[in-house]
């Protein structure tokens, strides 16, 4: 595809980062992760995405992990990298209490939160402290089946090189077999699986594979 800038996302990029996260987070289902953190008018949870991404606190769904696509000056498609050491999934509930609290909500309110995160927590998987994790990868409709996130795999995995990382982690829903099959075109294998009776209630899947790759 002609016109197409990979790059380092900056912070006026949030917006389409937290659609980014939002939309990885449902995958090829009607809902997920953020959808029932954040329950209502997608509008108001696309800004509470958008406020964790931007919290002082550095956490996973942080703007600054993320690599962006424009096509001809428009944002296409995103994925992010990081580091499990620093900014794994348990930074999550640190930026999340920034970000909500800092929007006004109650201790009670985000305690809710929190309790309805918890179908997705069993299934969430390890994050070896050796291995660069990919996350949150979307493309916007129109943009799909250009290549993209090959291009922007290629980038973020280059970066995990640079850091010293031998291999790379990334997390897929069980039956979301387009994602896998891309995965696995850019070198990735299932290494396991977690499922739980509750989450497949909740989310309408059986559960989250692991895949790794060398880099």
């Amino acid at each position: 595809m002609a016109g197409v800038e990979v790059r380092n996302a900056k912070e006026t990029d949030a917006s389409f980062i937290a659609w980014v996260e939002l939309t990885a987070t449902r995958s090829h289902l009607p809902r997920g992760f953020y959808d029932f953190a954040f329950p209502g008018d997608e509008a108001e949870c696309l800004e509470r995405i958008r406020s964790v991404a931007c919290t002082r606190a550095l956490s996973m769904a942080h703007w600054s992990n993320f690599l962006v696509a424009e096509v001809d000056g428009q944002l296409a498609s995103g994925l992010s990298g990081y580091e499990p050491t620093k900014r794994g999934p348990d930074t999550m509930p640190v930026a999340m209490m920034e970000a909500l609290g800092g929007a006004g909500w109650t201790e009670e309110h985000i305690g809710e939160v929190f309790n309805r995160m918890t179908p997705f927590l069993t299934c969430v998987t390890e994050s070896p402290e050796d291995a660069w994790v990919v996350e949150w990868v979307a493309t916007k409709p129109e943009y799909r089946g250009h290549g993209l996130i090959r291009r922007l795999l290629t980038d973020i995995l280059d970066e995990g090189r640079r850091r010293g990382y031998r291999r790379s982690q990334i997390s897929v829903l069980i039956g979301n077999t387009p994602a896998q099959r891309a995965y696995e075109g850019a070198g990735f294998k299932v290494e396991d699986e977690k499922r739980h009776p509750e989450f497949e209630r909740v989310f309408g899947c059986p559960g989250i594979r692991r895949m790794l790759r060398s880099l």
